[in-house]
């Protein structure tokens, strides 16, 4: 049975080899993990277990959680952050689909009355709902709960549909982008060497060779050597990506992107962030509640001189760049349009790269509001965009 979970790895890309599989049946044999009370062995065991013995990268979790998740035929491994909000609340029993005049019939609450009505619902409910209007449940057209249609309300559990959530009740695990990925074309790295400059700086390391044959010439033929300062790309690049979420769309395309600035500039510093920047952002998704980098720290840190450029799709509930508390994930004292304005301040070379395709910018609110919040410097993920963004940042 193992070997074909050994080769399932393999096909998803997983650096897993012979040595740390054959680690693996040690450990088994060697009773590391044991059965539980019924003389079962726990799938939740062999999990930890063969993720501790085959994955030796933070970054490579998510890839080796869907390779388990398909080879044991989706069980599921995660742990219930939802246990405060009752799970029968939650469980989906109706797929509705909802015609567009029942959609244009359902009116907005607006945020106060939003985060207030909950507070009441939380109170209040006592069973399980589905197919309403007002209760936390699935299906319905309630504000509160998923699987059904509002166009501004608060997702409990469940997985995102319609774009339009407010907030989301749910821990949600991110991943690192692979900064090791393949790129599918040159192209991409063609376009970002348009920002590149290059400067003579440094030790004399280089060989001047113009200059020492004309030296030469001009001291009647004997060797007169002269160096240079060896060339050195000067360009500085801090790079802001969006992750989780709707991103997920995006997530190969974007990985060519941060694997291409990697190779094409010496000088990077990188963090992300999720839907829109706030008072923290991070380096490792894994943990980013607990290594967090404050915002303000990372504008005093580097120089204006650094080109500011973030990666996102700008596709959020526009509460979460103009409204205190309006981040899905956790109550931000201040708006994100605030930290965006710090950012552009203190980095006067700004573009921001949308992966979303640029057809569809015009139908997005927020979209609107990043693109006046950076000065419509927004450019698609497109060869074409990223030329007219590193054009733009090279003046």
């Amino acid at each position: 049975m193992l070997i074909d979970f050994f080769y399932t790895l393999r096909s998803a890309k997983l650096p897993v080899s012979v040595k740390e599989y054959l680690t693996l049946l040690e450990a088994l044999q060697a009773d590391v993990v044991g059965p539980n009370s019924d003389g079962a062995y726990g799938l939740d065991d062999f999990y930890y277990l063969s993720r501790t013995a085959l994955v030796k990268d933070e970054k490579h979790y998510d890839k080796f959680d869907r390779a388990f998740a398909a080879y044991f035929k989706g069980v599921e491994m995660l742990a219930d952050f939802t246990k405060e909000v009752p799970l029968d609340w939650l469980r989906k029993t109706l797929e509705r689909e909802f015609t567009a005049e029942e959609k244009a019939k359902i009116e907005k609450m607006g945020w106060d009355e939003l985060m207030e009505t909950l507070k009441k619902r939380f109170e209040e409910q006592k069973d399980r709902h589905e197919g309403g209007n007002k209760w936390i449940g699935t299906g319905g057209t309630s504000p509160f709960g998923h699987g059904g249609y509002n166009p501004q309300g608060v997702r409990i559990g469940g997985a995102g549909k319609n774009k339009s959530a407010v907030k989301v009740w749910d821990q949600r695990a991110y991943k690192d982008y692979d900064d090791s990925q393949e790129l599918g074309t040159r192209n991409i790295k063609i376009a970002l060497r348009r920002l590149r400059k290059f400067a003579r700086e440094g030790h004399e390391e280089e060989l001047d060779l113009d200059d020492t044959i004309h030296s030469t010439a001009a001291n009647a033929g004997y060797l007169d050597i002269k160096m240079r300062p060896e060339r050195h790309n000067n360009v500085k690049v801090l790079l802001l990506m969006d992750v989780g979420g709707t991103m997920d769309e995006h997530i190969q395309r974007v990985e060519e992107l941060f694997s291409a600035v990697k190779t094409e500039f010496k000088h990077l510093e990188f963090y992300y962030f999720h839907n829109c920047v706030y008072d923290f952002m991070w380096k490792n998704n894994r943990r980013r509640f607990s290594e967090k980098f404050a915002t303000w720290d990372i504008i005093r840190k580097y120089n204006k001189d650094y080109k500011l450029i973030f990666v996102g799709d700008a596709t959020m509930s526009p509460y979460e760049i103009l409204q205190p508390g309006g981040s899905v994930e956790y109550n931000n004292e201040e708006a994100g349009a605030e930290w965006m304005q710090r950012l552009t301040h203190a980095f006067p070379k700004f573009a921001w790269i949308n992966p979303e395709p640029q057809g569809v910018w015009q139908y997005r609110q927020s979209i609107a509001v990043i693109q006046q919040l950076v000065s419509h410097r927004m450019y698609p993920l497109t060869l074409r965009g990223l030329e007219d963004a590193m054009r733009m940042l090279s003046k």
